[in-house]
This record gives structure tokens, C-alpha cells and sequence, in this order.
């Protein structure tokens, strides 16, 4: 029997940050907890790095620092051996944003192969990860998607959009490292499920190499699931796939009352959660076809999650299932599990510093806007800080 209350150790949950690192985590997340600074600040962030005023430095000391792992994997070496003595894995996640050029999406592709190869002789590192929209463009995506007809050009780059993600597949089998694929926005995400399903049906003969992201506030993902699961039995290949909530909610609800189609969206909070702890069963039911990385910040479906392979006498160690959380965020979730003996993972986003505003904003909001999220941050930190003064 799981017994709910084991993400409460702030001990456990907060061992490897120093006192100060404490009082800045409790500076960000009060900051970040107040929307209007929230907009006011991405604001005055974008504007001064266009302009090229001299912040790096301010942002590298505060936000970036919290929730990066530096400006290269080299920077982020020292951080994944600490989470590895704790026994946290990584996943070193290249997060630069908003490229548009063949070139770019190379050296994006170059970036992931690297990191691939990098992470082959590292115990600590049994994951590589990129963006559909890394490796092509968004408007390429969006056109298959929507059964439009590419022109001649843009025939040539889905051409080499397949390349790279073959390319990336065939060193990462090579390489014994498994592969998450994010998932990104539904009027782009039809396209970009196809081409890693063929990738899965190529790669994952013996055990998942390729695995995709179900963005479970979409209401369709169950079925589709399914759907999958029956396609792989009959193909005789293996699944893999990381559930989460989802991370583009308003842009979605936006355009779909813009344009005028029924949003793919939940109806609530609570259908979302229902929708993503229903998916996350269903792969825990079916663990001999589909392996499943649990990446949410939501302790309740961790706890869930638990019963369920408690009930099942699954073991913790069991590398069918993994649980992850961003590198800065949830640390009393990741950090409980892995005292516990789960397979915890931490996704550690670094690239140089205005590259990677985008994600950053991204998180910032996303905190803003998830209700509970930041207020329990707070809490375990001050619950922290109170504890280490006694």
C-alpha cells in the first residue's frame, strides 16, 4: 500500500541545493507566482535581449540557472553527476527555439546525435530528446497535417525532415538510448505522430528505441492510443510513450474559437487529469507492449501511478516505466521517488541564454497559469528553510 504523503520530505526533496540556491528557488517561484510581473517581465525580457542590452548575465544568475543545466552539455556535466549520486537520471534536452532554416535544423540534428553519443557510456544519461518542429519546419508539419499539397521545395525538405529523424533513430538504437519525441501543437501533431509511428515500426522490433508524446488534454489521445496499440500487435513492434498534460492549452483553445472547430482541447482540469490517468493505466495494463514515462508535476497521478504498480507487484525498477519533471520544478516529487528506488528522470533544458528564452517564458507561464503549482513550491520551501533553522 502507498502511503500519500512521501513527496512531503523537504529533506529528501531539496538535499542538493544550498541555502542561497533555497532563497533564490523562493524568489523565482514568488515572482513567478504574481501574473502581471510574470507579463511584465517576459515583456522587458524579449525587449532587452533584441536590443542586445547587457542582461545575460542577470538572467544566467536567477531564472536561467534555476531552470537549466548552462549554456552547453559541458556546463551541465556537474549538475547530472549530483543528480546521479541522488539517484536522478537526466535527459540533457537542447532547448533552442523558433529556428526556420535547413541549416539550422542540421545543426539541431547534429546536436541530438551528439548528445546521443554522449549519453551512450553514461549510466546517468538513458535518454535523448528533440522537437518535430527542431528538424522542419512548423508550416511543413502543419500542411500534412491539414492534407494540404507541399510544393516542390517543400517536398525536398520533408524529404530531408525524414532523413534526420531516420538518421537520429538509427544512432540512437545503435547507441542502446531511448528516444523521446515531444509533442507540440494538434494542427502540426497528425503529421509528426505518422513519421515517428514508421519510426517506431522500423526501430522498435525488440524494445522501444522511439518513444512519442500523448498530450493528454487533448481529449482524442486515448483512442488514438488504442489505436496504436492494435497496429503494433499486429506489426509485432513495441511502443513507447511519454504521457503528459500538455503545454500549449490556450494557443489551442484560441485558434480553435478563431477558426471556428471544436477545440481538441478537455473541457476542464478535471477531464484532463481523468483523460491522463486513463492513458496512464491503459499502458500500465498493457506494460508487455507499451512502455510509459510518466512526465507530469502532479502528485496525484504519481501516487496513482504507485498504487497501480504496487497493486500489479511491479517492481520500482522496472525500466518499462519512468518518471520525470522539469529540472528546477518538483524536485519533492523526483527526488522522493528516487530515495524510493523508482526510475526518476530530469529533463535538463541548456542552450545559450537567449536561445532559450523562449522555454524559459514557457515555464514561467506555465507556472502562472497551473493552478496549486507555485503555491506549492512555496510551501515545501519554506517548510525547508523553517526546518534548517531549527
Amino acid at each position: 500500500m502507498i502511503v500519500n504523503s512521501i513527496f512531503d520530505n523537504t529533506q529528501t526533496a531539496f538535499a542538493l541545493k544550498s541555502d542561497s540556491e533555497l532563497e533564490r528557488a523562493f524568489f523565482l517561484f514568488k515572482m513567478i507566482s504574481k501574473e502581471p510581473l510574470v507579463r511584465i517581465g517576459t515583456a522587458a525580457t524579449k525587449f532587452a535581449l533584441n536590443m542586445s542590452l547587457p542582461v545575460e548575465g542577470l538572467i544566467r544568475s536567477t531564472v536561467f540557472d534555476h531552470f537549466c543545466g548552462g549554456v552547453s552539455e559541458k556546463d551541465c556535466i556537474s549538475t547530472v553527476e549530483s543528480l546521479f549520486d541522488a539517484g536522478v537520471y537526466s535527459v540533457l534536452d537542447y532547448s533552442v527555439e523558433g529556428k526556420a532554416e535547413e541549416a539550422q535544423f542540421n545543426a539541431t540534428m547534429e546536436k541530438v546525435i551528439e548528445l546521443t553519443r554522449f549519453a551512450k557510456n553514461k549510466s546517468a544519461m538513458p535518454f535523448s530528446v528533440f522537437k518535430p518542429t527542431g528538424f522542419g519546419k512548423f508550416k511543413i508539419w502543419q500542411k500534412l497535417t491539414e492534407n494540404e499539397a507541399l510544393t516542390e521545395v517543400e517536398e525536398e525538405e520533408w524529404k530531408q525532415i525524414k532523413a534526420r529523424y531516420t538518421k537520429v533513430c538509427e544512432i540512437a538504437k545503435e547507441c542502446d538510448i531511448a528516444l523521446l519525441i515531444d509533442g507540440e501543437e494538434s494542427w502540426m501533431q497528425d503529421a509528426a505522430d505518422e513519421l515517428c509511428e514508421h519510426m517506431m515500426i522500423k526501430y522498435n522490433t525488440d524494445k522501444p528505441v522511439v518513444y512519442n508524446t500523448l498530450q493528454c488534454y487533448r481529449w482524442d489521445r486515448l483512442d488514438y492510443l488504442k489505436e496504436q496499440h492494435a497496429k503494433a500487435k499486429a506489426g509485432g513492434y513495441k511502443l513507447g510513450f511519454k504521457v503528459v498534460r500538455g503545454a500549449y492549452m490556450e494557443k489551442e483553445n484560441d485558434r480553435a474559437e478563431d477558426k471556428g472547430y471544436p477545440t481538441p482541447i478537455c473541457d476542464s482540469k478535471t477531464a484532463t487529469d481523468d483523460n491522463f490517468n486513463a492513458v496512464m493505466k491503459y499502458i500500465m495494463d498493457n506494460l508487455d507492449d507499451i512502455s510509459l514515462f510518466v512526465g507530469t508535476h502532479n502528485e496525484h497521478s504519481n501516487y496513482l501511478a504507485l498504487e497501480i504498480m504496487d497493486a500489479k507487484s511491479i517492481l520500482k525498477t522496472d525500466t518499462r516505466i519512468w518518471f520525470g519533471q522539469l529540472y528546477g520544478m518538483s524536485d519533492n516529487i523526483s527526488f522522493n521517488l528516487a530515495s524510493e528506488g523508482y526510475n526518476v528522470a530530469k529533463y535538463i533544458p541548456f542552450g545559450p541564454v537567449k536561445d532559450v528564452m523562449p522555454y524559459l517564458i514557457r515555464r514561467a507561464e506555465e507556472n502562472t497559469s497551473v493552478a496549486g503549482q507555485t503555491s506549492r513550491e512555496l510551501t515545501l520551501i519554506k517548510r525547508e528553510k523553517a526546518r534548517r533553522k531549527v
